[in-house]
């Protein structure tokens, strides 16, 4: 069995990659079940141990420090109550702008955007993207949200198109399904009904999503360190 990191399946950053992606999969089978203190610890600990695997690596700090701040947002989300979502969106709000730094010091800067088109067209589709998602939640959310979430949306947006700076199409990629996954979990939390029989697999390809972009963006960073 082949593994990214040097060393058998017990070596340690291989193993603790295994525990992330175990914790992963138990939340995924647990997502239509109340909240317990099991289902949250599976929860924080499959990004938790992803930022344990960068410390492991030597990754750079700013990467240890979004994928903890990541996990101490999916804590409290994995909470209900208005309180616990306002608490998740701050975690979360820190570790884009943490993301935003750590892409833009790898990165070779925002003038990419414009000497490669691709780069360009993928930026504006992001910022389309964010503009229809906050016009839509405008009308849908409490006065008291409002604000908190428009900065969150250009948060998540600034994250996006910093990382479309960087040379590594896995960490381009774990942004764009980050942005993809939080588009989701959005529509899945204000737009859709309540009784809505979609909101069961929304919830299923928010969680797949996310972990996806999160393991992408932390793979992007560890093999391939020299670039960085």
């Amino acid at each position: 069995m082949t593994m990214p990191f040097a060393g058998g399946i017990d070596a340690n950053a291989n193993a603790t990659l295994i525990f992330s992606l175990a914790a992963a999969v138990i939340y995924a089978f647990t997502l239509g079940m109340p909240p317990t203190l099991a289902r949250s610890a599976a929860k924080t600990l499959a990004v938790a141990m992803l930022a344990v695997l960068a410390a492991l690596q030597g990754g750079p700090l700013l990467l240890v420090a979004a994928l903890a701040l990541s996990a101490v947002g999916d804590a409290f989300l994995s909470r209900d109550g208005e309180k616990a979502f306002l608490g998740g969106l701050a975690s979360f709000l820190i570790a884009h702008i943490v993301y935003v730094a750590l892409f833009l010091r790898s990165g070779g800067g925002l003038r990419l955007l414009g000497a490669e088109s691709w780069r360009g067209a993928i930026a504006l589709a992001m910022a389309v993207f964010a503009i229809v998602m906050l016009a839509a939640l405008w009308r849908r959310v409490g006065p008291g949200l409002r604000i908190p979430i428009t900065v969150y949306v250009a948060a998540i947006l600034a994250m996006g198109v910093s990382a479309l700076t960087t040379g590594s199409i896995w960490i381009i990629g774990g942004a764009l399904l980050f942005m993809a996954s939080d588009g989701l979990l959005a529509t899945e939390k204000f737009l859709v009904a309540a009784i809505s029989p979609h909101r069961a697999w929304m919830r299923f390809a928010v969680w797949v999503l996310y972990y996806v972009a999160q393991l992408a963006i932390t793979l992007g960073f560890l093999l391939n360190q020299a670039s960085y």
